[in-house]
């Protein structure tokens, strides 16, 4: 049994761990036993690269394994759940530059042989990859900048956006061209690499912050795609089989968010989604009401039925532990509490049943936007705590508002609705919210954590 059999056979064991580590992230149950499962493979994965014949120098090797893994381990100790949206960007873009990267180096290995030869979908396969790979290095930078706000969250256009778009679409087809055409000519493969790369960064700055979510996972997918080209150009079985399992995951969760947000795709990402647009003055409701945290929880202490509805707020007071301690008072005094998750709520796909669940709130109390509206009429108090787009009424009933057709948490038709927020500022979306507004609406202002922590005092007393 020579060794590239066994690289082979490892590459297969390291794919089918994949596999059902995807399988089992779809579940919070066993979401779990799914990462430690798909680390599992990618280890085998690497121990099965670095056994092969193929490697040159491990002294840079060995150099790469201490710097990555010391970043690696201090990202995974130091950053926050808050700042995990923007870390998700991040490492999708640094897997699309390392897919770059070596698609170049071949390129480069290919110029320097005594006898130049790439087939027609060897050279296919790498314009694709250099392509989405630049692109999606770019926009995943610029999706970082966005989502951690060192960039404008908003939409960003100027005069002759698309124009400028459809100009530096067309130079990447054309350079892509006559790279197919005469790929040993260098000029053409860096003119469409660069392109790309510019690409990137006018794909996504006039995408709004509402539609970030659905943008992350696009980019997830691409960068799987990026992955799967690249396993083409190099021959790797592994690469070929993780990047379309990646790729294809990436656009069913991209699919499944739009139709959440009632949005097709294309139009998430080349509609400029997140623009603001001025309300008729007299379709908002003025008066906002506001409410003690002692009145609050005199209404919470003879509530029977309570439903939270968490958005990214609570993600940035780090407010989950002290809703669990309020999740179990309310229990003990007889009361039953479920939470209401939106498919986009927060700033990337399952970010609030990954908080929830560090809280450990069990995973049956969490229900699904399609599972908790029908209950809502029902339901004695709705808390909406640090969620703001998801649950605005105006997304069904203005049509001016640009989040309209967006199906929300439907908070508004419970008997009572408490928000919790600092001020009434509108959400990442820049839109104002109209169940601020409501005559069933009682505002809590303050920091979320703050605002919980007090609730769970009065109840002790």
């Amino acid at each position: 049994m020579n060794l590239d059999f066994l690289v082979q056979i490892t590459y297969i064991i390291a794919s089918i761990l994949f596999a059902f580590g995807l399988k089992f992230l779809s579940s919070p149950v066993t979401a779990r036993r799914g990462n430690s499962l798909s680390a599992t493979g990618m280890l085998l994965a690497v121990i099965a690269t670095l056994a092969g014949h193929h490697i040159i120098s491990y002294q840079w090797i060995i150099l790469g394994l201490i710097i990555g893994s010391s970043l690696g381990a201090f990202v995974a100790f130091k950053a926050a759940m808050t700042q995990m949206p923007e870390m998700i960007a991040l490492l999708h873009g640094c897997g699309a530059l390392a897919s770059v990267f070596v698609d170049w180096v071949h390129y480069e290995k290919l110029l320097h042989l005594p006898f130049f030869a790439i087939g027609a979908v060897e050279s296919f396969m790498l314009y694709i990859s250099v392509v989405i790979g630049a692109l999606t290095f770019t926009g995943s930078i610029i999706a970082w900048g966005k989502l951690s706000e060192r960039l404008p969250g908003k939409a960003i256009k100027f005069p002759g956006q698309q124009w400028v778009n459809l100009a530096i679409l067309l130079g990447i087809i054309t350079s892509g061209t006559y790279f197919l055409m005469h790929p040993q000519q260098t000029t053409a493969f860096y003119t469409f690499l660069a392109l790309s790369s510019l690409f990137g960064i006018f794909l996504v700055i006039p995408i709004g912050g509402a539609d970030m979510p659905v943008v992350i996972s696009v980019l997830n997918s691409y960068s799987g795609i990026v992955a799967c080209t690249t396993g083409f150009v190099i021959n790797n079985t592994l690469l070929i089989v993780v990047g379309a399992l990646v790729g294809a995951n990436g656009i069913i969760l991209s699919i499944i968010m739009c139709k959440a947000m009632n949005r097709s795709l294309v139009n998430v990402i080349f509609g400029g989604f997140g623009q603001t647009k001025k309300k008729s003055s007299d379709s908002i409701r003025k008066e906002a009401h506001p409410i003690s945290i002692e009145d609050a929880q005199l209404i919470l202490e003879a509530a029977k039925t309570v439903i939270f509805a968490p958005g990214y707020g609570m993600a940035v007071a780090q407010a989950q532990h002290a809703v669990r301690e309020l999740t179990l008072a309310l229990e003990n005094n007889g009361c039953e509490v479920k939470f209401a998750i939106h498919p986009v709520a927060g700033r990337m796909p399952g970010h609030m049943n990954v908080l929830l669940a560090e809280a450990n709130i069990p995973y049956d109390q969490l229900l699904e936007m399609e599972q908790a509206n029908p209950l809502m009429g029902s339901t004695d108090v709705a808390i909406v705590i640090g969620a703001n787009d998801t649950v605005n009424p105006a997304a069904l009933n203005d049509k001016a508002s640009p989040i309209y057709g967006m199906p929300i948490i439907e908070t508004f038709k419970a008997r009572t609705v408490f928000v919790i927020k600092r001020s009434m500022a509108s959400g990442f979306a820049g839109v104002e919210n109209e169940l601020f507004y409501y005559d069933n609406t009682r505002m809590i202002f303050g920091d979320a954590k703050d605002v919980v922590q007090k609730l769970v005092a009065e109840f002790k007393k």
